[in-house]
């Protein structure tokens, strides 16, 4: 296949996309908007079906519905696997109408880099390569409706849908926002924990005598937790702390969440035995602490299967005049730990490049569109 005509049939197409782009972020689609989330994955299935490409729809009764989209799917060679979620963060209406505006280089709105611009990269890049008869594999579009909260609302489903869907694949490419000249090839793990303190609740005058004060029992747990920070990447943050009542009282109760950070699967399991030992650790005499694991996301660990496809992914960049890039590890918990685990190829973090992600500032840049297509095009080409 010549990969100088799918180039250059990418910059035709790019200003069509950039419509597309503007299309889908402005149908807005935080996560627990179902009708915002379906009308996106209808927009998006209609492009495909309207362009004859294979679709299939995973519908959901409290999520979004989830969908695959395939080109050359009776092509004989392994998929490639290209992933990006439609759900956003922001409730409806954080940013304005529209939603969206494009000023100069950048596009500002909801998902536009986190991760919509994605997934526009990808239609981009399976539409040069169909106009250009590309039939070495089948490319599948997977699009996820709930990763902002874990999957949560489809209680696993979706997951399961895209880990079914990437079965033999060659690699699997998630399309998360992308640092220039960086490919993730391992993500932390998330898991978060609740810890309620019970003590005894005292008027403040007998607070000495009377009262078991949960509140400075928790923030010592607290400090416990704060110093489990390692090298390896183990970290731990207070998110949500609540207790007391009025400030003549001691208070009998307080409830905090924290939200940890793990490498490996290791780690994970050290953690959870930590948090049980905080909960047990008695700093106020009269106090005693419960804790519930609200579970979370998996860690994407380094693997041999990741480092090698990034390498050939090096060389498939250094023979179509890409820049190369360095792997490197990112903080956040993603999906493509699933597909790892399944032992799939897998590189995160390969979709439009942009800034400040869920923020009401989340901006992209616009030539970074057809830089992520061009990048697809040349791992389908040459792996």
């Amino acid at each position: 296949m010549n990969a100088t005509k799918i180039f250059d049939r990418i910059d035709d197409l790019e200003k069509e996309y950039l419509r597309v782009w503007e299309d889908i972020c402005n149908i807005e689609s935080p996560t627990s908007f179902k009708a915002g989330v379906d009308a996106v994955c209808e927009y998006i299935t209609a492009l495909a079906e309207k362009k004859g490409w294979e679709t299939e729809h995973f519908p959901q009764p409290v999520s979004g519905n989830a969908a695959c989209i395939v080109i050359n799917p009776s092509a004989d060679s392994s998929p490639i696997c290209l992933s990006g979620h439609m759900d956003t963060v922001h409730p409806v209406g954080s940013f304005g109408t529209p939603p969206v505006r494009i000023d100069g280089e950048m596009i500002y709105g909801p998902g536009v880099c986190d991760c919509k611009g994605g997934i526009v990269a990808a239609l981009l890049a399976m539409d040069a390569m169909d106009s250009e008869g590309f039939d070495l594999r089948p490319v599948k579009l997977i699009l996820q409706s709930d990763e902002e909260v874990n999957s949560t609302l489809s209680d696993g489903e979706t997951i399961r849908f895209m880990c079914e869907k990437s079965k033999n694949a060659a690699a699997f490419l998630n399309l998360e926002g992308h640092s220039q000249g960086k490919a993730c090839i391992a993500r932390k793990g998330i898991v978060s924990y609740t810890f309620t303190v019970t003590g005894q609740e005292a008027h403040s005058s007998k607070c000495a005598t009377d009262g078991a004060n949960a509140i400075i029992d928790a923030a010592h747990k607290m400090i416990m937790l704060d110093k489990i920070k390692d090298d390896d990447g183990l970290t731990c943050n207070c998110a949500i702390v609540s207790g007391g009542t009025v400030v003549n009282t001691v208070p009998g109760k307080c409830v905090f969440k924290v939200n940890v950070r793990y490498a490996t699967a290791e780690q994970r399991e050290w953690m959870d035995s930590y948090a049980q030992k905080v909960a047990e650790t008695v700093h106020v005499p009269g106090c005693t602490c419960e804790v519930v694991n609200e579970g979370g996301r998996i860690a994407m660990e380094l693997t041999d299967h990741n480092a090698e496809l990034l390498r050939k992914m090096n060389v498939a960049f250094e023979k179509h005049g890409l820049p190369t890039l360095e792997g490197v590890r990112r903080n956040g918990g993603s999906d493509a730990a699933y597909v790892t685990e399944s032992g799939i190829p897998c590189i995160d973090s390969l979709g439009v490049r942009g800034k400040d992600i869920h923020s009401g500032n989340e901006r992209a840049y616009l030539a970074s569109l057809a830089e992520a297509a061009k990048r697809i095009v040349a791992v389908a080409l040459e792996l």
